[in-house]
């Protein structure tokens, strides 16, 4: 994956998302995060079904070739179009690590109006695991507080993938 990051205003075709405050030093600083370019690797593509997400996946990341667990949250707007995205965590070859809030804080940097998660099985084997299912329920329960909705979570295998939409874990 390339890795977009940019900071504070334009730069080279990316847009700053935000500024916080600095309570020490009485100053603010831009956030970075790791956003798509408007006109960039990635089509201005409305997000409608599971099969776009795994198409898009495979084509801009690679995703089927990758030899540990990679957590990546997609960002949209009320269209479905993709404001962002974010790498959230790269684990292990059974696992990774993911917190509601990191996947979260980017969302609320794009005014996100609902996110898109997915992750691969290096095993190639795309059947959600306990663990899978667990941080989806806890990615839906945050979301609802703050107003975001999950609308899937992909677990993509080698030329295959599950929805847990479709699976009825949403």
């Amino acid at each position: 994956m390339k890795n977009n990051l940019f900071y504070g205003g334009e730069v080279d075709g990316f847009k700053y998302t935000d500024k916080e405050y600095n309570r020490k030093t009485g100053s603010y600083y831009w956030v970075t995060t790791r956003l798509l370019r408007e006109s960039g690797p990635w089509p201005a593509s409305h997000i409608k079904t599971p099969e776009d997400v795994y198409e898009l996946a495979k084509e801009q990341l690679d995703i089927e070739n990758l030899d540990r667990e990679h957590f990546i949250a997609l960002y949209l707007n009320r269209k479905g179009v993709i404001l962002a995205a974010e790498t959230i965590s790269v684990g292990g070859l059974h696992s990774s690590i993911v917190h509601p809030r990191e996947v979260f804080k980017p969302a609320l940097l794009v005014s996100a109006a609902s996110i898109i998660v997915l992750h691969n099985h290096p095993s190639g084997d795309p059947t959600p695991s306990q663990p899978d299912i667990d941080i989806t329920n806890r990615l839906i329960a945050a979301g609802e507080v703050i107003g975001i909705e999950v609308i899937d979570h992909v677990v993509i295998g080698h030329n295959t993938w599950v929805s847990l939409k479709a699976r009825g874990f949403i």
